[in-house]
């Protein structure tokens, strides 16, 4: 008997391809943990589906063309009403998905844009530790070059002769 370890399915995005960004992947993941998420998000991708446009095509044609009704289609209008007031529901619900999966992204980027602000400070701290030293290093052998006695650059490494 062959035991296969059930792997989770990859999340992916609605281009059908992995999602790869950690933060969204973990947006994701805490979304799913709700039903009424997974069934809009499900509605949602069908009724913005060309499947969904070519069954009401299909739907309308053979109402008016059978004449389920006569003419001003009291009921289809009420139906297609009522589907109409559901879809925008449902689209609300799409954005405001969009614009948390937008807020986690843009909070991904301003964490990291401030741990590269913190960064590019320290390097900016290290960079003009290293000016000083190559300024006092320029210092000290430009003036042992002239002839003159190098200063020393540390001056507790230095030890009183005079006092021996």
């Amino acid at each position: 008997m062959n035991l296969h370890v059930l792997k989770p399915k990859p999340l992916v995005g609605r281009d059908g391809k992995p999602l790869i960004n950690p933060a969204v992947i973990e947006h994701e993941r805490e979304r799913r943990h709700s039903v009424e998420n997974r069934i809009a998000d499900r509605i949602t991708a069908f009724s913005g589906s060309m499947l969904f446009v070519y069954i009401h095509i299909a739907w309308f044609s053979l109402w008016i063309g059978l004449g389920v009704e006569s003419y001003p289609y009291g009921l289809l209008t009420m139906i297609v009403s009522l589907e109409a007031i559901f879809l925008s529901t449902f689209v609300m619900i799409s954005q405001n998905r969009a614009d948390a999966k937008r807020e986690v992204l843009s909070n991904q980027q301003w964490g990291m844009v401030q741990e590269e602000d913190g960064q590019n400070v320290e390097l900016l701290r290290i960079s003009n530790e290293i000016l000083a030293l190559t300024k006092a290093v320029h210092e000290a052998t430009a003036l042992h070059g002239n002839g003159a006695a190098a200063p020393s650059i540390d001056a507790s490494t230095q030890r009183d002769t005079t006092s021996s």
